[in-house]
């Protein structure tokens, strides 16, 4: 599955892949991945880079130790950062200087909540529901949040101050800025310009963290030239990670508006966690449970939370990065790990010259790639759900990100239920004496048997397709008045639910109005056992359900007389 957080592009080392130095490598690869998203998504959540720094490591450690896959690298990334700010700020939480403590305290809730339910979930085995989030939705929802992160970057990037109050969605943002030019910080400006020439051109050599080469040559730069000076903004003071387990302190009814708010970003983070990891477990022949994934990474959200961490999950960009760079186990995370905690011991106090300016560009850079509208291009071109991808990315442009995603979901769900809430209904023939019945209206030389209308729905039964199903059988079964039989295939149902058996019910009296009967083919078990308790001498009777298509002709024939039982073998006989 596509992920959202798709930032720098993937690392080619030529590297022996059986060499013990592998993991090594990659996590000195990772770590120098990490510790520039740390700063530039603690940005995005609105939160001190402590936050993203204490969540980095916990992820680390957590997923080292409890996870499975040789490839996840656990850490904030840019979608969760954003659509948790998004949630927190909807709840009329207020970010910045004087509400910091009220904020904090609430993104950590939700970050818990949203934990505790994909443990429940995980606990329920409901592994695959990130399946509900169709990928065009998610690379939909990809672009319009890349497309969202970078038009708010470039005040930033440019030094221009944003009037308070004024619409915070792109289109409005990217419309101030074109419109405010003479307003750019000219010094500020260059910097970003520079910062950007110098991450293009370190990309030229694959195995070199390029923003993290940029952020300390900006570093370096800013004490040497004293940027502060030129009115350059800078990052500031940052906090040493301190590692104080608490729990928020909120009130209920803050926990229950947590609780609603938290839906979102429970899908987000298992969808793009689940893609990443299972894109590399099958480009490497490894297998995973989702249920055990998912449970993990509901722990190390819940760790990072206590710990007054960001929320985390498996970005795309760490995770490629670290099979790229020769990753064979998840010894890679723990050297990543290590590399991030000597960094701070050593170099942490030298982070507030950052200039602001260079980690809007860092973060402009490690979304770069997923503005690339190939992945939609290709949707396009298959002809395919096109309104799917058309609907996420205005949802999140116009609504924002929360609304955005929540929007993105629905669309999913409302996608899957017309598919199947609306199934096709094909009527079988047979091909020449083959025993094989197939749809008639894509095979031109299969028979129609006479006296018989065998159809099959295109999808399961159950509750949101079963009436229409039954009401479509019963009136084409009423335009055929030499029908005796009507043969129902139900071989896309491996179970159905009471409404569909009741409308299986329903429509075998419809029939007997009609004087037609009705005979189940192709049954599953559960279906057999559950008709057989509802209807023993009537539907759920061993004469009216049948293995095959074939073995139902048979037995309409026997119970027509129209053939005799030979030898009495009984009417379920396979030919």
């Amino acid at each position: 599955m596509p992920n959202p957080d798709v930032s720098a592009p993937i690392v080619a080392l030529n590297l022996d892949r059986r060499s013990p130095w592998g993991d090594i490598a990659a996590g000195l690869c990772v770590a120098g991945l990490l510790i520039p998203e740390a700063v530039a998504y603690a940005g995005l959540a609105q939160l001190p880079v402590v936050h993203a720094l204490i969540a980095s490591m916990v992820g680390l450690a957590m997923y080292a130790v409890f996870g499975r896959s040789r490839f996840a690298i656990v850490s904030p990334t840019s979608s969760t950062a954003t659509l948790a700010a998004a949630a927190v700020l909807s709840a009329q939480v207020t970010a910045g200087p004087d509400h910091a403590a009220d904020y904090v305290q609430a993104l950590m809730g939700l970050v818990i909540v949203a934990g505790g339910i994909l443990m429940l979930l995980a606990w329920a085995r409901q592994g695959m529901l990130s399946a509900f989030v169709s990928r065009p939705v998610l690379r939909g929802f990809a672009f319009a949040l890349a497309i969202t992160i970078v038009v708010k970057q470039l005040p930033d990037a440019l030094g221009v101050s944003i009037p308070a109050g004024m619409a915070s969605d792109p289109l409005h943002l990217f419309m101030y800025i074109a419109t405010h030019l003479t307003s750019v910080h000219m010094a500020t400006a260059m910097v970003a310009g520079t910062a950007a020439m110098l991450v293009v051109g370190f990309r030229r050599w694959p195995r070199l963290p390029a923003s993290m080469l940029v952020i300390v040559l900006s570093i370096v730069a800013a004490r040497w030239f004293d940027f502060a000076s030129l009115g350059i903004a800078e990052v500031g003071a940052v906090q040493r990670p301190g590692f104080h387990p608490s729990i928020p302190d909120l009130p209920r009814a803050e926990w229950l508006r947590l609780g609603e708010l938290a839906f979102g970003l429970v899908v987000l983070i298992f969808a793009e966690s689940w893609g990443s990891m299972r894109t590399m477990a099958l480009a490497h022949g490894d297998t995973l449970d989702a249920n055990r994934e998912l449970l993990v990474l509901g722990a190390c959200n819940v760790a990072s939370a206590l710990l007054q961490g960001m929320p985390v999950g498996a970005g795309f960009s760490a995770s490629s990065a670290n099979a790229a760079a020769g990753a064979q186990s998840r010894k890679s995370g723990v050297v990543a790990l290590a590399v991030i905690a000597l960094a701070l011991v050593l170099a942490l106090p030298m982070l507030h010259l950052l200039p602001r300016s260079v980690l809007a560009v860092a973060v402009i850079s490690a979304l770069w790639h997923a503005l690339s509208p190939r992945p939609l291009v290709a949707v396009w071109q298959m002809d395919r759900d096109r309104l799917l991808v058309v609907g996420a990315v205005s949802a999140v442009l116009l609504l924002g990100v929360l609304h955005g995603m929540l929007a993105a979901i629905v669309l999913s769900l409302v996608a899957a239920l017309q598919r199947f809430g609306q199934p096709v209904l094909h009527e079988l023939g047979e091909l020449a004496t083959s025993r094989n019945y197939v749809a008639i209206d894509s095979h031109s030389d299969a028979l129609v048997t006479p006296g018989l209308l065998i159809l099959r729905p295109e999808a399961p039964l159950f509750f949101a397709s079963a009436e229409k199903v039954v009401s479509d059988i019963a009136l084409l079964a009423g335009t055929r008045p030499a029908v005796r039989s009507v043969i129902l295939s139900l071989e896309e149902s491996s179970d159905i639910d009471s409404t569909a058996a009741e409308c299986l019910l329903e429509l075998d009296r419809r029939l007997g109005n009609m004087d037609k009967v009705l005979l189940l083919a192709r049954i599953k078990e559960p279906v057999r056992v559950l008709l057989a308790q509802l209807d023993p001498t009537g539907l759920g009777h061993t004469s009216r359900m049948f293995w095959s298509v074939a073995d139902a002709v048979y037995g309409s024939a026997l119970a027509n007389g129209e053939i005799s039982r030979p030898n009495g073998l009984p009417v379920q006989q396979t030919l």
